[in-house]
């Protein structure tokens, strides 16, 4: 069905045709045309004046027609993106079930200290010498990355998760270089529970990866790791807790396993935050870990960046941190002034440019303290296993009843037989005023149901969810597959054919076939 501007009817198809509008907006629910249907090229809400005479520097490949972009007033801008962002789902809106691997609550306390005078906008080519301040902040938050993970040394310039283990995997590298063991030790164990990235990681730098089965409770069995190891083995990438939600418990035997075969053990920090003030990494014989700061102290994540991924450095890797470091309060930013006994494996970026990062989670953790941290930590945990034990008997685990950590994993084994795929499961949540949860994913479950409730979630929010996610599951199993086949009903647009618009993107917008009226 087109509505009055030739475009697909929105959600609630059966309110159009019963009660057709001539805009096809549905009261405050307003259908938004894109820019290019609604501007008009040959205005603008701005007035510039005509450039005078001048000599292009673009070595002839300045423009030679207009650009083409449309133009509108200001109201008329203003209104467009403001009704964007309320088609939006966020953490603002409502539950996010994606949890702290997307989005979780970001005190606003955070947000006003990044923005102070002296963070908030100084610039990477200032001078050292003027930003005295930052630099004492990278100090003190390095320090409490530090004690809280039990680590001797780390690198804060990554940007990013993966940024990071690029960071702790060039670090092992570069160790095993300086032993000698470059050309020899050139396989990386990852276990298939991991997150994608670690993988993909230990390629890009030169490595084999070569992987190692979860066992049936879903977590790593130390004598898998023994059986791989061998003299050609650099380092493990092993995920703790791992992507099943589960505290890997044998992760001891494996670090000494490791080690002894004089491979090093980089642990994916992406779910630290459900063990902050529980369990120190080092303790556990981690070489080196990625912190994500936008999972365990609060700063936004997405969006592009500038993001934060801090790793946490053993004392055999410490002296291969790259440029730039922190060194007895001061910024090392090249080899002329490293300190005796470093041997930094280069340089990741140019800038400390995720500021307002460090700022915000330095603000974090001041405001919530070692306990606070800590019940964070152990709030996460209970909200998950609230939710597991609150759905186990409707929707399936694949790991039976044990404990998880910060996220609960479902698979749909429960759904065999009722015509409800885990897609159109998360599809009718969108219905219900929910993001969906992770789907799919970890591989290692057939059609995972992964959810992350986060540790900022009142019971009365997670009990609102959790009868929700029951009235679902009970109609699946009732057989009302129209719920779900056509799912969402009610989201600003119907559902998309997700693989042909990876597999065939239209990436130029062209104006639509125009309507002709009928016929008198």
């Amino acid at each position: 069905m087109l509505n009055r501007q030739g475009r697909p009817s929105a959600a609630g198809e059966g309110a159009d045709v019963l009660h057709p509008t001539f805009t096809g907006n549905r009261a405050l629910l307003i259908e938004e045309a894109l820019l290019f249907e609604t501007g008009r090229v040959e205005v603008t809400g701005v007035d510039i004046e005509e450039a005078g005479a001048f000599t292009p520097r673009l070595g002839g490949l300045e423009r030679k027609e207009p650009i083409g972009l449309p133009g509108f007033s200001e109201p008329e801008a203003m209104r467009h993106f403001v009704r964007l962002s309320q088609k939006n789902f966020g953490i603002d809106t409502g539950l996010f079930p994606l949890g702290s691997c997307t989005m979780k609550h970001n005190p606003r306390l955070n947000e006003k200290m990044a923005r102070l005078p002296g963070f908030g906008d100084i610039h990477p080519l200032q001078p050292v010498s003027t930003v005295p301040g930052a630099i004492e902040l990278i100090d003190r938050l390095a320090h409490y990355l530090k004690t809280l993970t039990g680590m001797p040394a780390v690198a804060m310039s990554p940007k990013a998760g993966a940024h990071g283990e690029l960071c702790g995997m060039m670090a092992i590298k570069a160790a095993i270089a300086a032993r000698g063991e470059g050309e020899t030790r050139t396989v990386v164990l990852v276990p298939e529970s991991a997150h994608g990235t670690n993988p993909a990681t230990a390629a890009l730098i030169g490595f084999t990866v070569e992987p190692i089965p979860a066992r049936p409770d879903g977590t790593v069995d130390p004598a898998d790791v023994r059986k791989a190891l061998g003299p050609s083995v650099a380092a493990i990438m092993l995920t703790n807790p791992n992507t099943c939600g589960l505290f890997e418990k044998d992760v001891k035997a494996i670090a000494e396993a490791v080690h002894e075969a004089g491979a090093y053990f980089y642990c994916d920090g992406a779910n630290f935050n459900a063990i902050v003030g529980k369990v120190r990494p080092g303790d556990l014989g981690v070489d080196a870990m990625h912190i994500n700061l936008h999972k365990t102290f609060s700063t936004p994540h997405g969006g592009g960046g500038p993001g934060a991924g801090p790793v946490v450095l053993s004392d055999k890797l410490a002296p291969y941190a790259p440029f730039p470091f922190l060194a007895e309060g001061r910024l090392v930013e090249n080899e002329s002034q490293a300190p005796q006994g470093t041997e930094p494996f280069g340089r990741l970026v140019a800038f400390h440019g995720q500021m307002g990062m460090f700022t915000r989670a330095m603000a974090y953790m001041l405001s919530h303290g070692a306990d606070g941290m800590r019940q964070a930590s152990e709030d996460a945990v209970l909200s998950a296993n609230y939710i597991r034990a609150s759905l186990q008997d409707l929707m399936s685990a694949p790991f039976g009843d044990q404990p998880c950590m910060h996220e609960a994993l479902f698979d749909d084994s429960w759904l065999k037989d009722t015509g409800v795929t885990t897609l159109d499961f998360a599809k009718a949540m969108i219905d219900e005023g929910y993001h969906p949860m992770t789907m799919y994913f970890p591989l290692v479950v057939h059609g995972a149901m992964l959810i992350e409730p986060t540790e900022s979630e009142s019971k009365a929010s997670l009990d609102l969810f959790i009868a929700t996610l029951r009235d679902l599951a009970m109609a699946a199993r009732r057989g009302e597959t129209e719920r779900f086949s056509g799912a969402p009903y009610h989201a600003p647009r119907r559902r998309m054919d997700e693989t042909r618009a990876a597999r065939q993107p239209i990436l130029r917008w062209t104006p639509p076939e125009p309507i002709k009226d009928a016929a008198e």
